[in-house]
């Protein structure tokens, strides 16, 4: 069975669905908070080199981010970026549209599509660094493994089938990431090792991708309730206080903590559950099996 995760992965069961499910929570909570005030004005750019310190032209900086100017000037107007300084025709960027971009590409690296970027970009008051820092934390796998490439061959390899269905609900269920030129990238090598394990056993293909469809479903509440342990325990508070930009590093610091304490007490508990279910399960079986031989 091979493994995806979405920025979400079935793997570690905390996680799964933890940053949408983080993100839509939060930009609700976060949304009295102040709007860009206006969109980028049409402005035609200065010539190369006419920059001074930090200040920078877009083709300047395109070539600083590595982003075309195409796609600086589609953020702009998706609200993705703050406008630039405009003296004349010229605009003009700084350090915080580099530091922006950057945060972008993070956070579509982690599964964030654009527009739900804009909507926690948008509301980060004024211009201090430490709400960005925490759209960072959001942003920040719960688990990291190193993602593995595979073909659709290697796929049929480790299953056993050339079903196409079984590999679309693989990507439905965010097992696995298609990279659009027929590879697909695994970044849960861990549950996929779970799932060589299984055929090794005699368990189907199809039978454990229905178990991880299982397990994503009470991953996602589990998920969900982290979360809104976080919003109302922590976040509200700190709206309600106004945000106050001191208290920035405290919700962060907050946020960074509870990713451990979410993991470590979910393992605990399943333990528990698990040989609850075990214990409870062959009990039953070992009585039936010893009726039998009466």
């Amino acid at each position: 069975m091979a493994a995806h995760r979405g920025r979400r992965r079935l793997g570690v069961v905390v996680g799964v669905g933890a940053h949408r499910d983080g993100a839509s929570m939060l930009h609700r909570s976060m949304s009295h908070l102040a709007r860009y005030a206006r969109r980028v004005s049409e402005a035609t750019e200065a010539p190369e080199g006419e920059a001074d310190g930090q200040e920078l032209t877009i083709d300047e900086l395109a070539r600083r981010t590595g982003m075309t100017v195409r796609n600086i000037r589609a953020h702009q107007s998706r609200g993705l970026l703050p406008p630039p300084t405009v003296r004349g025709r010229t605009g003009w960027y700084g350090a915080e549209h580099v530091a922006r971009i950057e945060l972008i590409r993070e956070m579509q690296g982690q599964g964030f599509n654009l527009e739900a970027i804009r909507r926690l970009v948008e509301a980060a008051p004024g211009s201090s660094e430490e709400p960005l820092r925490f759209l960072r934390a959001v942003a920040e796998p719960y688990v990291t493994e190193a993602p593995e490439l595979l073909t659709a061959e290697d796929l049929a390899t480790r299953w056993g089938t050339r079903d196409a269905a079984l590999l679309a609900k693989a990507v439905k269920l965010g097992l696995l990431r298609p990279l659009g030129d027929g590879s697909f990238e695994d970044v849960t090598p861990r549950l996929t090792a779970a799932g060589r394990e299984l055929a090794e056993l005699g368990v189907p293909a199809d039978v454990a991708l229905e178990l991880a469809a299982r397990i994503r479903k009470h991953a996602d509440g589990v998920a969900r309730g982290y979360v809104r342990l976080f919003v109302d325990q922590v976040w509200k508070p700190f709206e309600e206080a106004g945000a106050p930009e001191e208290r920035w590093p405290e919700v962060r610091d907050a946020l960074e903590r509870l990713r451990p304490l979410a993991a470590e007490s979910l393992l605990s508990i399943f333990g528990v559950a698990m040989a609850d279910a075990s214990e409870a399960a062959f009990g039953r079986e070992i009585e039936r099996l010893r009726k039998r031989r009466r």
